[in-house]
């Protein structure tokens, strides 16, 4: 019987089946990997991505699984190449409560050592439905950038705990597993604080492969600090604070975490989600944007800590700063009618016209909408013009938020919208066609051959 919070994640993570699982939650994962395989798609071509392939090929030699864009490398290394891929443009889904998440992050780990151990689509599935459960549940019980943790460090325990899932760890290797992963994979919030740098789309991904090589040692025998959480100078004296977690999956959909993670309609920080929304529909009632004297974005407070508090979010000079700005991506919004990787580019972030409008952007909290979050994550934009007309919008949630789901369609129209002007419209329809197979594939890893294919007859 289980005494402490490690071991009973382990039972969790070693327990779960795939044929148990709601089909709800089966369905949602296969969307989700569908969604999280786009991302790392319209990356390609992005520069973290390219240095993240470049290292890990490397390390290695260039033996071991295919890496997400090309090149081959080790387990751990692939976990980190491949978690650059999928969280580099900020596109993948979100978790919001105390602490905020990206668990899709999670499946460049499952990957990994889904395709090490040989392990079908249904067994991926199973792993991701453990990651995702463990770490919403955390984000749930503790915040922890409010003491100087970034939120990736609970992914270093959920990628470590489906590593270990489907590599086939025992009980207790999973809980040492669990003990090294804990220990090495604390990171820094610093990673999300003022000027945003390359490191940001690329911190989880560091965090799963310290998951993964926890993972990969403890099966070999080495062992873990323990107890983790409750040990002295563990997890909850340094980094989190006391908590528990009273449940863990369950038989409905309404147990598991997985279906209540939402889908980001475009490459820009959650919780500007509905503020771009809002822009796109006010758009049309505006005409000529340089009749705009200035904006006012009404939002919640913990958008203001996130993406509006640093004097750097006004005049973003960097592509990672930018997409986490709330006031940038409103007035880019408003401007351009869409947000994709062009409106980041340096030539973007350059434009007279579009600084000096975020220059006259406004951030303001709105205890009501303070009051609705992190159920809901709403958003309301102000326009003055310059004939003194006030026009508004507002949006509470934003198309893929887990109250507006995307439909199969619109999951379609963003996969499309990242992979076509990376593969071409035949390649994207191939990859859409056998990832949708998740739950039955028995062979998952070779839809990275295929993109790899696809990448070269492009090229």
């Amino acid at each position: 019987m289980s005494h402490n919070l490690a071991e009973r994640l382990a039972d969790f993570a070693l327990s779960t089946r795939f044929e148990e699982l709601p089909p709800r939650v089966v369905s949602e994962a296969v969307a989700r990997w569908l969604d999280t395989l786009a991302c790392a798609i319209g990356a390609l071509r992005e520069p973290a991505p390219r240095i993240a392939r470049r290292t890990a090929e490397r390390a290695s030699g260039g033996y071991g699984l295919e890496l997400i864009g090309g090149g081959r490398s080790t387990p751990d290394w692939t976990t980190f190449s491949d978690g650059v891929h999928i969280r580099y443009l900020d596109c993948n889904d979100t978790y919001l409560s105390l602490e905020p998440a990206h668990p899709s992050d999670n499946w460049s780990a499952i990957r990994a050592a889904g395709e090490l151990a040989r392990r079908p689509g249904s067994e991926w599935i199973a792993a991701a439905a453990v990651a995702y459960e463990v770490q919403c549940r955390l984000c749930d019980a503790a915040s922890i950038r409010s003491r100087g943790w970034d939120h990736v460090t609970y992914g270093t325990l959920s990628s470590c705990l489906a590593a270990a899932r489907l590599l086939g760890l025992e009980h207790r290797q999973a809980v040492h597993a669990l003990g090294i992963a804990g220990t090495i994979g604390t990171a820094l919030r610093l990673t999300r604080a003022g000027e945003l740098s390359m490191w940001k789309g690329c911190a989880f991904a560091s965090a799963a492969r310290s998951g993964v090589f926890a993972a990969l040692l403890a099966a070999e025998g080495m062992t873990g600090p323990a107890p983790l959480f409750e040990g002295e100078m563990g997890f909850f004296e340094q980094v989190s604070g006391p908590f528990s977690i009273d449940m863990l999956g369950g038989r409905s959909d309404a147990d598991w975490m997985l279906p209540r993670t939402s889908i980001k309609f475009v490459p820009a920080e959650y919780h500007s989600q509905s503020a771009i929304a809002a822009a796109f529909a006010l758009r049309p009632r505006i005409g000529d944007p340089r009749r705009i004297r200035s904006i006012r974005v009404d939002t919640f407070r913990v958008a203001v800590e996130i993406i509006a508090k640093d004097p750097e979010k006004w005049r973003p000079l960097t592509r990672e700063t930018a997409d986490h700005s709330l006031p940038y991506c409103t007035a880019v919004a408003l401007l351009d009618g869409e947000i994709t990787a062009r409106q980041f580019s340096p030539e973007r972030l350059a434009d007279p016209f579009l600084r000096d409008l975020v220059s006259r952007t406004e951030v303001v909290e709105d205890r009501h909408y303070t009051a609705m979050y992190p159920i809901h994550t709403p958003n309301r934009i102000v326009v003055t013009l310059d004939d003194g007309q006030v026009l508004e919008q507002e949006y509470i949630d934003p198309p893929g938020h887990d109250k507006n789901p995307l439909t199969q369609e619109g999951l379609r129209a963003k996969f499309d919208g990242l992979v076509i002007p990376e593969l071409g419209t035949e390649s994207a329809r191939a990859i859409w066609d056998r990832a949708s197979t998740l739950a039955t594939d028995p062979a998952p890893a070779e839809v990275v051959a295929l993109i790899n294919s696809c990448r070269t007859q492009t090229e």
